[in-house]
């Protein structure tokens, strides 16, 4: 548990920028995003760019409302992307004070794709898809990444807490949600469910836990075998399950005052 504290405490602001782009990477992001702001720019024919293409993209994001000046502005924003990947030989080369601007643009951009990509009122040719969505992975490359490091320490860590903790994470998962033992039968159709469940949120972006899909996936089997639940254990997860997130609101926000008030 510490150890993923620490993870999920120093990865975001070491880790802001992929620093493993390397200067020919650079070079073809640069490439990906001028052939987008041509794409863009094509499409927007006739209206100008606003004075503040982000305040414009970031409006679009928020209210989901596309005005005329959006793809302009969309268009303004990738060349001003790609000039400034151009400026330097790495993303680890970005100055400290860049970056946050820098990784706000990147998620602009592959946010305002994703949606341009639903719009029926924009039609685009094969080649203009393939474009754009080349800028979109290039700049989703560039901030949705995980260094193989972060994931060896995280597997480590989960690893020893699965061998520290197993017997009551057994006890509870097999004995404790139903009124008789788990079967073979039900932990195998609780897993291709839980399975699914979180393949099908992958693809489609929605935020479950793991531990969630599964644990309600054993109470059906058991629900459906007809053995029953022990409610005093589904009373205890689901009360877990609701105070999990105001807690941690509270907590990282108490904490976070204290850190800036004494730091």
């Amino acid at each position: 548990g510490l150890i993923m504290l620490i993870l999920i405490g120093t990865v975001p602001t070491a880790y802001a920028l992929n620093p493993d782009l390397s200067a020919r990477n650079m070079a073809g992001f640069a490439k990906h995003a001028e052939r987008a702001e041509q794409v863009l720019t094509g499409l927007g024919t006739g209206v100008a760019a606003p004075a503040d293409p982000r305040a414009e993209v970031t409006r679009y994001l928020q209210s989901k409302q596309a005005g005329p000046e959006v793809i302009p502005a969309m268009a303004a924003l990738a060349g001003q992307v790609g000039r400034d990947v151009a400026g330097h030989a790495s993303l680890a080369a970005v100055p400290a004070a860049d970056v946050s601007v820098l990784r706000a643009d990147f998620y602009m951009m592959s946010e305002s794709l994703r949606l341009l990509e639903k719009r029926d009122d924009v039609k685009l040719l094969s080649d203009d898809k393939a474009a754009l969505k080349s800028f979109k992975s290039d700049v989703d490359g560039a901030v949705r990444f995980i260094p193989l490091w972060v994931k060896v320490v995280i597997a480590i860590a989960l690893g020893l807490g699965t061998i520290v903790g197993w017997k009551r994470i057994v006890i509870t998962v097999g004995e404790k949600i139903g009124k008789a033992r788990l079967t073979y039968a039900q932990g195998a159709a609780a897993g291709l469910v839980a399975a699914g469940t979180i393949g099908a949120a992958d693809a489609l972006g929605l935020p479950v836990s793991t531990t969630h899909v599964l644990s309600s996936g054993i109470a059906g089997t058991m629900a459906a075998n007809g053995s029953g639940l022990q409610m005093a254990t589904i009373r205890n997860l689901l009360l877990a399950w609701v105070l999990t997130l105001p807690v941690s609101v509270m907590l990282s926000g108490v904490l976070y005052y204290l850190f800036v008030k004494l730091i």
